[in-house]
């Protein structure tokens, strides 16, 4: 192992505060019975398998993101953020495991939904847009290609799965049976003001957010606030504006700021001399693909940060 990967943090351990969760990427922690701390750690997950190998920084970088986007976006929802630092919740020995990297949020109740809003036919949007010229029941003009942009933004639900299982996509008319008429329109038109705002800065950035999902949660008195992480490469499908058209004209995928390079070599690593089946464990990434994953997430928060 490289210095560079065992000063990463795999898997946190704040010993000091119960343990609420391990998610795919965050570990979270209860701060009394009104807040929770939220460690990103720099794991990976790829088709819903997280990687046994940490990529160095992912966590610090994913934090930054967020934090830029949650200050750019508080306009038009307020967030989670309690404003007060991490650092002062932990013990002096723990303090190095949440700096950088770590929110102080408030408790919320969750809204079982993400609002996944696209703006650029891809991945699975694109496959279904072949079959049916529709992605998750919303109907889009004929004649569309990889890679293009949509007339409009769309909203195309999801609701959230048990951990280790696929979010399940879903109509909007799912959303309003979910949480009402009132607060399935007020999600949907949200996420769709927050998307067009963010994907009108990323470009001066020189980026597309071809995609992303949000997380909303309900304070006690009804207020919808945005939670979890923002418009990060986990949570979003970024593309440099270099390369878009001539992706675009081929009908490829553009290069993006993600961990599809980590997708793409687990598409042809093999175990037991079989191609891996997209069950645990993960095949162990090499220090190649752990390194130009790093560098990519590096190179998104630069060029946002620019």
């Amino acid at each position: 192992m490289t210095q560079s990967t065992t000063s990463a943090l795999h898997t946190s351990n704040i010993t000091s505060l119960p343990l609420l969760a391990r998610g795919k990427v965050r570990d979270n922690y209860a701060v009394g019975d009104d807040r929770i701390l939220m460690v990103a750690s720099d794991r990976l997950s790829a088709f819903d398998v997280i990687m046994g190998e940490p990529i160095p920084g992912k966590g610090v970088l994913l934090t930054q993101m967020a934090l830029f986007w949650f200050d750019k976006l508080g306009h038009i929802c307020p967030n989670h953020l309690t404003g007060e630092a991490p650092e002062s919740v932990v013990k002096p020995e723990e303090v190095k495991q949440v700096e950088g990297r770590s929110m102080l949020v408030k408790r919320l109740k969750p809204v079982l939904i993400e609002a996944v809003v696209r703006g650029y036919l891809a991945g699975s949007g694109w496959q279904e847009y072949k079959a049916s010229q529709s992605v998750c029941g919303v109907k889009l003009p004929a004649g569309l290609t990889n890679a293009a942009k949509l007339p409009e933004p769309i909203y195309t639900p999801a609701a959230k799965a048990e951990m280790g299982d696929h979010d399940e996509n879903i109509t909007y008319e799912r959303t309003v049976e979910m949480v009402g008429e009132q607060l399935a329109a007020q999600i949907r038109d949200t996420a769709i003001r927050i998307y067009q705002e963010a994907a009108e800065i990323a470009l001066t950035k020189g980026m597309i957010i071809a995609d992303t999902k949000f997380e909303f949660g309900l304070t006690e008195d009804g207020t919808l606030v945005l939670m979890d992480e923002v418009l990060t490469p986990d949570s979003s499908r970024y593309w440099p504006v270099e390369g878009y058209e001539d992706a675009l004209a081929k009908g490829e995928n553009p290069p993006s700021y993600d961990k599809q390079f980590v997708r793409d070599w687990l598409e042809q690593a093999k175990v037991n001399g079989k191609l891996w089946d997209k069950t645990a464990p993960a095949p162990r990434l090499p220090q190649e693909v752990i390194e130009k994953t790093a560098a990519k997430y590096r190179e998104a928060l630069q060029r946002l940060m620019a």
